[in-house]
């Protein structure tokens, strides 16, 4: 058995498209990543994602760990707390976490969901 590893995530290619956020309030923001480890059952997932700037929904639907590493954007949870994100945050969304995101500069995170 490999273990999966990426060397620089802040600059890995190639990333793979992984389409449009399909929750957009306003703009139109592109998702793409690299897929670092997935369980065969789909479970758990780790990996890459890149988001381009826009206004969405926002609906954690598995516990997700992430580690913003470039860019900024705005979490606003349907509560009313605000997290700011910007290079070198880490952030725990729990599951059913639901707000919005408006993402003001790219951003790449690596993340885990499980």
């Amino acid at each position: 058995m490999t273990t999966p590893v990426i060397h620089g995530p802040t600059t890995h290619e190639p990333l793979k498209d992984w389409g449009p956020i399909d929750t957009m309030i306003e703009g139109q923001s592109m998702t793409s990543g690299a897929l670092l480890h997935r369980d065969p059952d789909g479970g758990n997932e780790t990996g890459i994602w890149v988001c381009t700037p826009g206004y969405w929904h926002c609906h954690v639907t598995r516990d997700e760990f992430c580690h913003f590493l470039l860019g900024r954007c705005t979490y606003v949870h349907e509560s009313g707390e605000v997290i700011e994100v910007r290079a070198d945050t880490i952030a725990f969304f729990r599951k059913d976490w639901r707000g919005t995101c408006r993402v003001h500069e790219t951003v790449r995170k690596v993340y885990m969901i499980r």
